[in-house]
């Protein structure tokens, strides 16, 4: 990993970091190249089909929703490969492990054990890393995340299949890609630990909840501690890495796959007045910068699919729906997890990504990217 361009670099000598690195960034070719070859289907293994979850706080509980919902309706999938961000990080480790894990995944969302994730802190200072206390957070993970799990995963990453996780490196600026397949088979007590640190971080939206130290290696060799945050501060959700998003399938190469993105938010605008306090203002300016992001994301994965010949599914929240990011209460995540499992059920939660309004400003040459998803 590269060093820090200001600042004082974090040391950590007594870490601990696994033999083989589960980190894939911009800046390593080689695995990078790995990556890019295990999404469009490496020779021999057939069509790839991907299952992405977004971030979006509280309105997990409808992608989770959504998930049990497909289930029980007998038509979700099997994914090669499951990614995850924020919200949809805590989630991705049951979406991997499928159908079986359901009671989990549903437990992790609806049970009640999020209401207390907004702790203040008792003394809320600028010094503070951030506005809120990440215990709730982390007794969360503790909880879903046992050794298990882990085992599970370890046994599905043996057979090919790959679960990813992506953060944030506040040090490099860099989205840095988990493979936490590879974090699993390294088990025992640090490789849990680094995969509940992982999770954490992921869903560690900056200045919310305090951003999480993991040790790497630096270019010199050095063991040093890196910040990571929300993964959402680059990308809203993992699909097609940057390094894939403008290719092309050769003429004559076999296509096919699917790339089904679960965004755990709305789309659409909403009109509302803003009232004049910080905390409106820092939220309404929040979601109204995410909504655009993930709709930036979507346009160019859907143009990534359909250049190659992969299908393109989204569900996200419909935008008449009642929800909140922050509302981590129990009768907030229970209503839209009762939503999602109901849209997933009867099919209503998936649509292309190919609404008429998008069609007829392509023809002109225009390129629409607010338009939501075309319900099937």
């Amino acid at each position: 990993m590269a060093r820090p361009p200001e600042g004082v670099v974090r040391v950590a000598p007594g870490a601990v970091i696994p033999t083989v690195d589960p980190r894939i960034v911009a800046s390593d070719a080689a695995p990078v190249r790995l990556l890019e070859r295990q999404i469009m289907g490496e020779q021999g293994q057939g069509p790839t089909a991907i299952l992405a979850l977004s971030g979006g706080g509280a309105n997990g509980a409808y992608g989770a929703g959504v998930l049990v919902g497909w289930t029980q309706s007998g038509r979700r999938p099997d994914f090669r490969i499951v990614t995850g961000v924020s919200t949809g990080a805590l989630a991705a480790p049951f979406a991997f492990l499928g159908s079986s894990w359901d009671p989990q995944l549903a437990a992790a969302y609806s049970d009640g054990g999020a209401k207390d994730i907004l702790a203040w802190r008792q003394l809320a200072t600028f010094a503070s890393p951030s506005l809120y206390s990440s215990s709730a957070l982390r007794k969360l993970v503790d909880k879903a995340v046992t050794p298990q799990l882990l085992a599970a995963i370890a046994v599905e990453h043996d057979k090919g299949r790959r679960l990813l996780v992506a953060t944030t490196n506040l040090d490099s600026e860099e989205t840095v890609i988990w493979d936490m397949g590879l974090i699993a088979k390294q088990g025992g007590e640090q490789g849990l630990k680094l995969f509940k640190d992982v999770l954490t971080a992921s869903a560690s939206i900056p200045g919310v909840f305090p951003p999480v130290l993991i040790a790497g290696r630096a270019k010199d060799g050095r063991i040093i501690q890196e910040m990571h945050v929300d993964g959402g501060v680059n990308t809203p959700f993992l699909a097609v890495p940057e390094s894939l998003v403008l290719w092309s399938r050769p003429v004559g190469a076999v296509g096919g796959g699917s790339i089904y993105v679960l965004v755990n938010g709305q789309l659409g605008r909403r009109d509302a007045v803003t009232a004049g306090r910080l905390t409106a203002i820092l939220k309404r300016s929040y979601d109204s910068g995410s909504k655009a992001s993930t709709r930036a994301h979507l346009a160019a994965n859907a143009a990534f699919a359909q250049r190659n010949g992969l299908a393109f599914r989204v569900a996200a929240v419909p935008d008449e729906a009642q929800a909140n990011s922050l509302d981590f209460s129990d009768t907030a995540m229970r209503r839209l997890f009762d939503l999602g499992r109901e849209q997933g059920r009867t099919g209503k939660a998936w649509g292309d990504w190919k609404p008429a309004e998008a069609e007829k400003a392509a023809a002109a040459g225009i390129i629409v990217i607010d338009a939501p998803p075309a319900r099937r």
